[in-house]
């Protein structure tokens, strides 16, 4: 006879975890030296290769940290195939809307799937920074360099015992391809914003609407707030640095302080990690014309906003709350 059901365990609003954070400074360690004593570009491409590490829990087992790999080189690829669509427009946009799809199909089956849809995809837009593919296979190429770190740094850790469930997924397979073609056409639609607003860097508001998505409109409605601020506050902070000048030595100690901080907050309720992943992604997107940041700051800012107001809307117009809630933490 079955006992009466546990109750699902309420997450602390602000987590945070020494453990996590000193591995994420950890997984930015090559990156913040490399920011600090050679090219900060280069050190923002190797610190993003540890956001899958800091975005996932710890594996309990070794073999299945692997997936910090698998993840880090398809973010690298994303970067890649971001620069071959832009080479035309119709292109990007038509691009955009496919691999979104895909990434969420990919999502009601794969574990990994899930970090594809909500960091690899948004990755599009910073290849679209990259016009010429051989600059964005050098930015892939270092992410992919360290995950790979990153993995190597994960094993240290002892393993777990194993859970005895599986992770459960936010989509399920009727719904994977509703919500991809939600999921595209922000994307799509963010490519047209972008190459109207901010055709340098068109991947601004690709960046805010695919990180802000989420799959069921509760989702959004009930955490709308806490995404759009996150993703606004790393997208403001970024631009704010970018203003300001800094010398390389501030690029590296801000790669290991947003790796470290997004590994401490792991398992918060508050949406938070966004925010450290749009400041990561955006201070890199810019990298080139950090002489320029400071009068095109309300461009981008504007370009954020529209982003933001896409997912929004691609993600809560015309949708109930029948879903259910199994998505509802990721």
């Amino acid at each position: 006879m079955r006992g009466p059901p546990r109750a699902t365990p309420v997450l602390p609003a602000l987590a945070w975890h020494g453990g996590a954070a000193v591995r994420g400074v950890l997984y930015a360690l090559p990156g913040g030296l490399v920011a600090a004593f050679d090219d900060p570009e280069r050190g923002l491409a190797l610190t993003l290769g540890g956001l899958p590490a800091v975005a996932l829990v710890l594996p309990a087992s070794r073999r299945h940290r692997a997936l910090i790999v698998l993840v880090g080189c398809a973010a690298g690829v994303s970067v890649v195939l971001g620069s071959l669509l832009v080479y035309r427009d119709w292109l990007a946009v038509t691009g955009v809307f496919v691999l979104a799809v895909g990434a969420a199909l990919l999502a009601a089956r794969r574990a990994g799937g899930v970090l594809a849809m909500a960091l690899c995809v948004p990755l599009l837009g910073v290849g679209f920074s990259y016009p010429e593919v051989s600059g964005a296979l050098a930015v892939g190429a270092l992410i992919a360099v360290g995950s790979a770190y990153a993995w190597l740094v994960s094993l240290v850790w002892p393993q777990r015992p194993l859970p005895g469930r599986h992770l459960s997924l936010p989509l399920g397979r009727d719904e994977a391809l509703g919500y991809g073609l939600r999921l595209g056409a922000a994307g799509a639609a963010a490519t047209v914003v972008g190459l109207a607003l901010a055709p340098t860097h068109p991947g601004w508001p690709v960046v805010a609407a695919l990180m802000v998505m989420r799959p069921r409109p509760e989702m959004v409605r009930r955490r709308a707030v806490g995404r759009t601020v996150s993703v606004l506050v790393g997208g403001v902070l970024a631009l704010a640095v970018l203003r300001t000048l800094p010398p390389d030595g501030v690029y590296g100690a801000l790669c290991l302080l947003t790796l470290g901080g997004a590994g401490g907050v792991q398992g918060s309720r508050w949406y938070v990690l966004g925010g450290f992943t749009t400041f990561l992604v955006l201070l890199l997107l810019f990298q080139g014309d950090r002489g320029t940041a400071g009068g095109r700051f309300w461009e981008r800012t504007v370009a954020t906003l529209a982003g933001v107001g896409i997912a929004y809307l691609a993600g809560t117009v015309g949708r109930g709350d029948g879903a259910g809630r199994a998505g509802e933490r990721s």
